[in-house]
C-alpha cells in the first residue's frame, strides 16, 4: 500500500502542472442536505477532472526511451482526456482506448489535444486493447492500478486536509479506485478519525463486488456513468478500500443523475453523475452518523455536456 510520503512527493512532482482547486462551503448544499457540507471543486482541475494529476505523475516518471514510445491508456472518459492532455503538453505520443458508448465529447477532446483514440466495443474490450498496445511497446498509463498514479490522485485528499474546516465524513466516488484509494491514504495520515465513504452505482459496482468476494472480481457493466464504468478493480485499490474506507454505498443512475441537477441547482456548480452519485450517498451517511456530521465531498469531475444530462433526466424521468 501507499504512504502519505508517497503522496506528498507526488505532490511535489505536480507543482506547475495541476492546479489546486477550491475547496469551499456549500451554503446550498448544506440547507438541501440539512448538515454543514464542504466540496472539494476538483471538477474545476485541467482536463474537468482529477485524472490529470495520475496522468501529469505518470508521465513525468518516464525515461527517455518510454518517452520516445509513446503512452497508452484505456479510459471510459476522464482519465483519456486527461492522459491526451497532459501528454500533448509534454510533448509525449499518447494512444488512448475507450468503449463506444464513452462520451462523444472525451472523444473528441482527446482527438483534438492529438491523442490518437482507439475504440472497443466493451469496457472489458477496452481493458484488453490497452495490454496488446502495452506489449507492442507502449508505456501503460492505467487509470488505478499503479501506486504513482494512486498517491498523485491521493493529492485531493492532501488538499482537502490542508484546506477545509473540520470534518467528520468524506465521500468520494469510485470507478476503479484511484482516487478514493489515495485519497482515504492522505486523509488518515492528516486528519485521523475522519470516516472515508465510497459511492458506486448499481450498474458500476466493481469495489462492492470485490469487497464480497474479498479480492477483484469482474462485473457486468450497466450504468449510464461511463466515468465510473471500470469491469474491476485492482488488489491495489481493494486493499486500501477494505483497510482505510468505512463503507462502499451504491446508489442508482437516476440518484446519480439527480444528484447532478441537485448539485447544479444548490451548490452551483455543473458536475458529471459521477460526483453526483454523492449527495444521494450523502443522504445516507447521514441517516447513519447523524445530522451533526460535517460532511466533505469530492465534487470529482465535469465533463459531462448539457445535451447528455439533458437526456438522461429524460430518460428517468427527472426534472431540475
Amino acid at each position: 500500500m501507499i504512504t502519505v510520503a508517497d503522496v506528498e512527493a507526488a505532490a511535489a512532482s505536480l507543482t506547475g502542472h495541476v492546479v489546486r482547486t477550491p475547496t469551499l462551503p456549500s451554503p446550498g448544499l448544506t440547507a438541501l442536505l440539512g448538515a454543514d457540507v464542504t466540496v472539494k471543486l476538483e471538477l474545476l482541475q485541467r482536463t474537468g477532472s482529477f485524472k490529470a494529476r495520475g496522468a501529469v505523475a505518470k508521465l513525468l516518471s518516464l525515461d527517455e526511451a518510454e518517452r520516445a514510445a509513446g503512452v497508452v491508456a484505456v479510459s471510459g472518459g476522464n482519465h483519456g482526456i486527461g492522459l491526451a492532455v497532459m501528454a500533448g503538453a509534454l510533448g509525449v505520443r499518447a494512444t488512448v482506448v475507450m468503449p463506444r458508448s464513452a462520451p462523444a465529447r472525451a472523444v473528441d477532446t482527446a482527438k483534438a489535444a492529438g491523442a490518437e483514440v482507439r475504440l472497443a466495443d466493451t469496457m472489458p474490450g477496452a481493458f484488453a486493447l490497452m495490454e496488446e498496445l502495452r506489449a507492442g511497446g507502449l508505456t501503460a498509463v492505467h487509470p488505478f492500478d499503479d501506486p504513482l498514479v494512486v498517491a498523485a490522485q491521493g493529492t485531493v485528499g492532501l488538499e482537502l486536509a490542508e484546506d477545509a474546516g473540520e470534518l467528520t465524513d468524506v465521500l468520494v466516488s469510485i470507478g476503479g479506485g484511484g482516487l478514493i484509494a489515495g485519497v482515504a491514504t492522505a486523509l488518515h495520515a492528516r486528519r485521523p478519525g475522519v470516516r472515508i465513504w465510497g459511492v458506486e452505482t448499481e450498474g458500476a459496482h466493481a469495489m462492492t463486488a470485490a469487497l464480497a468476494a474479498g479480492g477483484p472480481v469482474p462485473v457486468e457493466l450497466s450504468s449510464v456513468v461511463s466515468t465510473l464504468s471500470a469491469p474491476t478493480v485492482s488488489a491495489l485499490t481493494h486493499a486500501h478500500v477494505a483497510a482505510l474506507v468505512e463503507d462502499v454505498l451504491t446508489v442508482t443512475d437516476a440518484e446519480a443523475v439527480q444528484g447532478t441537477l441537485d448539485l447544479a441547482e444548490h451548490a452551483k456548480v455543473w458536475a458529471e453523475p459521477a460526483a453526483g452519485c454523492l449527495l444521494p450517498a450523502a443522504r445516507r451517511v447521514l441517516d447513519r452518523v447523524g445530522p451533526d456530521a460535517r460532511l466533505g465531498l469530492v465534487v470529482c469531475g465535469g465533463n459531462a455536456t448539457v445535451a447528455d444530462v439533458t437526456a438522461w433526466a429524460a430518460r428517468f424521468g427527472l426534472r431540475p
